[in-house]
């Protein structure tokens, strides 16, 4: 049973979704949706995110309702749905508009907490300003269909650090459009505890992801990020820290755990599940 002291807790789309990485192709999870709801639902979680190829395949085989349908069933309370990229470039608006669309069809059906979207991989940009009328037109059409964006900077990618995304969620200046801050790209990026309560607000988190990692980059910060990263408290981040912190602005949850390893995508699925929440919890301030 859950009580409302344990902290609600997501396991969002990698960390249930079996032996599949980001950028695989396709990136749809080897576990049948079916199972991989009941084996979320039974390991304590309050709720769950889906990639965009996972979504998909969901919606070419049961439909968007039948999804709903088993999510109710199981009793979960949140959902995320990811990820949009390009959203910014018209010239490609031939790709990702019709992910867009899938993703709000996929949100308002599910009753998805926000979409979360991210940029281009490379060297994170200092002038963010082109991306502040894309961001508004996204947001606009999310809260029509009942959601919001939300924005997840990494530090490999155009918006590379939380207090670069928080000032440019300044500039948008929509209660729909906020940001995913995931433990991981804080740190990697250099960002500290103490940088992070200074430039973020409560009202523009809508989503955490909390995880570890060792001290040491190995390979590419991307490869790093996909393969490497630890279960809470197992790393040498100060995850309960980060917890505190996110707490001490004033965010009240619910908390995502996002796991990317090899060594998790190994283990069966209710297993790494199971290692994923408890872990987590135990980084929480009793």
């Amino acid at each position: 049973m859950t009580y409302s002291s344990t902290p609600e807790l997501i396991a969002t789309c990698w960390t249930s979704a079996g032996n599949i990485a980001p950028l695989n192709t396709p990136e749809i999870s080897p576990v049948p949706i079916g199972e991989r709801l009941e084996a979320i639902a039974s390991t304590g979680w309050a709720g769950f995110g889906l990639a965009y190829d996972d979504l998909v395949a969901a919606r070419d085989t049961i439909g968007f309702s039948g999804l709903k349908d088993l999510i109710d069933q199981a009793g979960f309370r949140h959902v995320e749905v990811e990820l949009l990229t390009n959203w910014w470039d018209d010239s490609l608006s031939h790709e990702w508009r019709p992910q867009f669309e899938l993703l709000l069809d996929a949100a308002e059906t599910l009753g998805a907490r926000f979409i979360k979207i991210g940029t281009a991989f490379g060297e994170p940009l200092e002038d963010l300003d082109f991306l502040v009328e894309p961001l508004r037109r996204l947001t606009t059409e999310a809260s029509e269909r009942g959601t919001r964006i939300a924005l997840e900077p990494m530090p490999f990618s155009m918006v590379g650090s939380i207090p670069a995304a928080a000032e440019l969620m300044r500039s948008v200046d929509m209660p729909e459009c906020g940001l995913v801050v995931d433990y991981w790209h804080a740190f990697r990026a250099g960002t500290s505890l103490e940088e992070l309560s200074r430039s973020v607000t409560a009202e523009q988190i809508f989503g955490v992801e909390l995880n570890d990692a060792d001290a040491e980059i190995k390979g590419t910060l991307f490869e790093d990020t996909r393969d490497n990263r630890r279960l809470c408290g197992e790393g040498d981040q100060d995850v309960a820290g980060f917890i505190t912190t996110l707490q001490a602005i004033g965010f009240k949850g619910p908390w995502g755990v996002e796991i990317l390893s090899e060594q998790h995508r190994t283990r069966p699925v209710r297993e790494a599940l199971e290692s994923a929440h408890s872990t987590a919890l135990a980084c929480f301030p009793a």
